[in-house]
């Protein structure tokens, strides 16, 4: 964020209430034992590696990111950035991203920095691969309960001397699932920060994930409630971050848009579908009734036994979906 300086304003924040909120990102006991049954070493390895499966599956999805970025006086908002894009790919199997939603932006005291949109990407739904782990210092905390998870928790931060110019880094904590070794959370800022001349100060975060497809630990929820200290005054920044209606993109079959029981469709191939585009869309989440739909459009390029149509039913398929590929046998 970059102070607007025809605007100075000092806002007036209890500093109390900042680091009430800091705390509770970090509050719960941290048992400083050991890993149970691996290395502390081992731990890294794992979680770095499914981090990146996690980076490239994730490429796979279309979803929905709503951004919302609010300066406050006191109890009231007084400017805010809201933008909704839907990340999908276009006929050529490209990824691409589509505002959908964008209206005025009355952010006065502060500016959006590129650096800001460069978070927003990529930095607060934060991930740290096995390509990325000798970038950064990375120590053992202990182990913490999270909800219903255990998790190891790390400190990192970047190694400055690997820090590399116009790259974003993050400085924070971490807390790895100790079943799945995927990341399930992470707390802390963007860096490097432009203390000197035009000053670039970025809020701390808290990044959520959930399992999706009962796979993926994907992010689906980013909170930033902080105060920047700029020269000229303080300003309190709130923003807000959503990433919903994951839907993984086939690329034999095309993108699949369902809405949690909506039954809208959108086909970027049109060849006969296999047994295996099926089997795989259903088990995604498509409604049966839609994928039924699919087929009489696409036609398939197999036959029914009992095998098939068992497999078929298990992922979610119904009569109507078995006899619409019965009748729509490509030759």
């Amino acid at each position: 964020m970059i102070m607007k300086k025809a605007l100075p304003r000092l806002l007036a924040l209890s500093v109390l209430l900042a680091c009430a909120a800091m705390a509770q990102d970090q509050e719960g006991t941290i048992n400083p034992a050991p890993p149970k049954g691996v290395t502390v070493d081992q731990v890294i390895q794992k979680f770095a590696e499914k981090e990146k499966v996690f980076k490239k599956e994730r490429e796979n999805y279309v979803y929905t990111q709503t951004v919302k970025v609010q300066t406050l006086d006191g109890d009231t908002v007084d400017g805010e950035y809201q933008q909704t894009v839907e990340v999908t790919f276009d006929d050529k199997g490209r990824r691409v991203e589509n505002v959908t939603f964008a209206p005025q932006n009355t952010l006065q005291r502060v500016s959006m920095s590129r650096e800001d949109f460069q978070d927003i990407e990529s930095l607060m739904p934060f991930v740290l691969t096995s390509d990325e782990i000798n970038d950064y210092n990375i120590k053992y905390v202990g182990q913490q309960q999270v909800d219903e998870l255990g998790t190891y928790v790390f400190d990192i931060s970047p190694k400055e001397k690997q820090m590399k110019s116009g790259h974003r880094y993050f400085d924070g904590r971490i807390w790895v699932d100790d079943r799945d070794f995927q990341i399930v959370k992470t707390h802390g800022k963007p860096v490097p920060e432009t203390h000197k001349g035009n000053e670039n100060l970025f809020p701390r975060f808290t990044t959520y994930r959930e399992q999706i497809d009962g796979k993926y630990w994907f992010p689906t929820y980013t909170r930033a409630d902080d105060t920047l200290h700029f020269k000229t005054g303080d300003v309190h920044i709130r923003e807000i971050i959503k990433y919903t209606n994951y839907q993984r993109f086939n690329t034999s079959i095309g993108k699949i848009t369902v809405n949690y029981g909506g039954s809208k469709v959108e086909e970027l191939n049109p060849d006969p579908l296999t047994k295996e585009d099926i089997v795989e869309t259903l088990k995604g989440g498509t409604p049966a009734k839609t994928m039924t739909e699919i087929v009489k459009k696409r036609g398939v390029n197999f036959d029914v036994n009992a095998d098939t149509e068992q497999e078929i039913r298990k992922a979610g398929g119904d009569t109507d979906l078995i006899q619409a590929i019965e009748n729509n046998k490509k030759s």
